[in-house]
C-alpha cells in the first residue's frame, strides 16, 4: 500500500502548486536472518515516523523526553516513508508508525510485525472527485476513473463501489501516478478521479467538479497506526506499553497546549501553522476510547481487525500481496488496556 511520502516538502508545494508529493509503494522485503537478533540485543529502542498529520505528535514526544523506560528510546525521522517500512523489516528499528495497508503487505511479505496502537484515520484528505453531471455514485457506471493502483485511494473508491452494488467491472479504470491522475481529470481527459491532498486542490480546478464522497464517508477504511516487531512484544512488553503510553501523555500535552505544540509539528513538517492547520483537518487523531473500540473485533469499518480482512482481499485481487497474510496475531491490544486501566477518567 502507498502512503502520502515527502508531505513534508508540502510548503513549495502550497507556493508553487507544482511539488509532486508521491505515495510510497511498500513492496516491503522479507525480513533478514538476523531481525530476531537486532531486536533482542537492541540497546535503545528505535521508533521510526515520517510526515503525516496522524505520526507528528511523535515530534513532541521526542523534543520533550515523555518516553519513561528502562531502555533508552530514540525517535528516528524518515524523510521517505518507504524507507521507515524497510527499516521495520529488516529489523534495523524496532517501532513504526504506518498505515494498516502497508502493515498487511508487511506481513504477508514474512515479515512479523504486531499493531498495537492506532495513531489516526484519514477523515477527508483522501477524496473521489467528479465532473459537473455525476451526482451519485451510480453514475460512475460506464466512466473513466483515474487513480493510482494500490494506493489508499484506490481502495476507497473500491470501497465507494461496492457500498453502491458496482464492481471495479462498471468502471474503465484509467491506473496514472497520483498527480497524474489529477491532472487528467483537471485537464478534462477522464470523468473522475481518486487522490488524496493537496492533488485534490488540483482536480477541483476543473469547473463544475465536486468531491462525490471522500475518507470521512468510511471512517476506519485508511487507518494509521505504531507497529512494532513480535520481537519487541515478547522480550521487551513494558518497551512497548512505555511506548504507548508516551502517546496518550503526548496527546494530553497538546491538548493543554495546542497551539504552541501545533507549530512544533508544524516546524517538523516544513509548513507554516496555518497550512499545517489545513492539512490536519482531515486527519483524526483517535481518542483512548477510540483505540479501543479501533482494536475491538467488531465487524464494521470501525474495528481494524474487520477492516484488515477487506484490505488482505483488496490486496490479493490488486496483486499487491503474493498471499493473503495472517492476520490472527497481527493486533495485541493489551497495552492500550494496561493504560485505560490507569485513567479510566479518559474512557469514561
Amino acid at each position: 500500500m502507498k502512503r502520502h511520502s515527502f508531505w513534508g516538502q508540502i510548503g513549495m508545494f502550497l507556493a508553487t502548486m507544482l511539488l509532486v508529493v508521491s505515495c510510497a509503494n511498500s513492496n516491503s522485503p522479507t525480513p533478514s536472518a538476523s531481525e530476531s537478533a537486532k531486536s533482542s540485543q537492541i540497546d535503545q529502542v528505535q521508533v521510526g515516523f515520517s510526515v503525516w498529520p496522524g505520526w507528528l505528535p511523535w515530534e513532541i514526544t521526542s523534543q520533550q523526553r515523555l518516553v519513561k523506560s528502562a531502555k533508552p528510546v530514540a525517535f528516528r525521522w524518515f524523510d521517505s516513508y518507504t524507507e521507515s517500512i524497510n527499516a521495520l523489516s529488516k529489523g534495523e528499528i524496532q517501532a513504526n508508525s504506518q498505515t494498516l495497508n502497508d502493515t498487511i503487505a508487511s506481513v504477508s511479505a514474512g515479515s512479523d510485525q504486531v499493531v498495537v496502537l492506532v495513531n489516526d484515520y484519514s477523515t477527508g484528505n483522501d477524496k473521489i472527485i467528479v465532473r459537473d453531471g455525476i451526482k451519485s455514485i451510480a453514475d460512475l457506471k460506464g466512466k473513466k476513473i483515474a487513480v493510482e493502483n494500490g494506493t489508499v485511494d484506490h481502495f476507497l473508491l473500491l470501497l465507494g463501489l461496492q457500498k453502491a452494488g458496482l464492481t471495479v467491472q462498471d468502471i474503465t479504470l484509467v491506473p496514472l501516478e497520483t498527480s497524474k491522475a489529477a491532472e487528467a481529470f483537471a485537464a478534462g481527459q477522464v470523468d473522475a478521479t481518486a487522490v488524496f491532498a493537496p492533488f485534490t486542490s488540483v482536480a477541483l480546478k476543473r469547473s463544475g467538479s465536486k468531491e462525490l464522497f471522500s475518507s470521512k464517508d468510511h471512517p476506519g477504511a485508511i487507518a494509521d497506526h505504531l507497529v512494532v516487531s513480535r520481537q519487541l512484544v515478547k522480550e521487551h512488553p513494558d518497551q512497548v506499553q512505555s511506548l504507548v503510553n508516551s502517546w496518550f501523555d503526548t496527546l494530553a500535552k497538546v491538548q493543554k497546549d495546542p497551539e504552541s505544540n501545533l507549530k512544533l509539528m508544524a516546524q517538523r513538517a516544513g509548513v507554516s501553522l496555518d497550512e499545517y492547520k489545513q492539512y490536519a483537518n482531515g486527519t483524526k487523531i483517535l481518542s483512548l476510547k477510540e483505540n479501543l473500540a479501533a482494536l475491538y473485533p467488531a465487524r464494521d469499518d470501525t474495528s481494524l481487525v474487520y477492516i484488515s480482512e477487506r484490505i488482505a482481499s483488496f490486496m490479493l485481487d490488486a496483486n499487491l500481496a503474493k498471499r493473503r497474510p495472517d492476520l490472527g496475531g497481527m493486533f495485541d491490544d493489551q497495552f492500550v488496556k494496561a493504560y485505560a486501566k490507569k485513567h479510566p477518567e479518559q474512557v469514561a
